[in-house]
């Protein structure tokens, strides 16, 4: 968490903060600059309304998370060539500006919400929320979130997701889950991508990476693949149509249990 940087501040949380919110005070009365305690607590009860949220229509969250060009968004355009005609899709880009990302989306014919952070390295519980009202969930079966690329950050802040998927190109190195722990034990699937080009890197071990993984107690499968080259992705898409099924299965015995 960077309480140097201020990214613990967004644009989601700061009414918060302001004069009258319900952080601009300190218990003793005085002017609260950054309370990251309460501003953690205040996220996690956004991210469990946004929870509901996804409950009430049966829809699955899936937080992508990885460094900056990891392959996020080629994955993306990969995956709803293979899943837009069996489910309804719909994705939330987080970028700290322009909306690059949530144009190539939509030339897919898929609906893109676009959040700009600014400053803030990551997304928060607060600005899906406010993304989550620019769709008709009803209408939906998944939506991926686009996590800003940051290996740090995003693993700390709650959004509603059900699965945290992570990302790591075979060019950035195979100790990155050694090196940044928390991103990767929050993970319930680790993607290795763009491994069209481990012909040409001697350098990066998809065993290896898969040690380091599994060293920080996290036992979450791993794939690899190249979106680009079209290369293991059914493996990938497999794994994303159990999940939809199971968290659809589930959805529905828990709406009997309460009718």
């Amino acid at each position: 968490m960077c309480d140097t940087c201020g990214c613990n501040v967004t644009t989601g949380n700061k009414h918060l903060l302001k004069p009258g919110g319900k952080l601009s005070r300190t218990a003793d009365g005085q002017q609260s600059i950054t309370v990251l305690k309460s501003l953690l607590n205040e996220n996690d009860q956004q991210a469990g309304h946004n929870r509901e949220h996804f409950e009430k229509y049966k829809v699955l969250a899936i937080n992508l998370m990885s460094s900056p060009g990891a392959g996020k968004t080629a994955l993306l355009e990969a995956t709803i060539d293979q899943l837009k005609d069996k489910y309804r899709i719909a994705v939330i880009e987080g970028d700290l500006e322009t909306e690059n990302d949530a144009k190539r989306i939509r030339a897919k014919g898929i609906a893109a919400i676009q959040i700009t952070t600014g400053s803030a390295c990551h997304l928060d519980a607060h600005m899906v929320h406010d993304a989550l009202h620019q769709l008709d969930l009803g209408s939906l079966d998944i939506i991926f979130i686009e996590n800003v690329g940051n290996l740090v950050c995003p693993a700390s802040f709650d959004l509603g997701q059900h699965q945290n998927v992570v990302l790591l190109s075979v060019t950035e190195g195979d100790d990155k889950p050694a090196k940044y722990p928390v991103m990767f034990r929050a993970a319930d699937l680790m993607l290795l991508t763009k491994t069209d080009l481990l012909p040409v890197l001697d350098d990066f071990d998809p065993q290896q990476a898969r040690h380091y993984l599994h060293n920080l107690a996290n036992p979450a499968p791993v794939i690899e693949l190249s979106a680009t080259k079209n290369s293991g992705l059914s493996s990938w898409i497999e794994w994303l149509e159990q999940q939809i099924d199971s968290h659809q299965h589930t959805a529905i015995t828990h709406a009997h249990k309460h009718a």
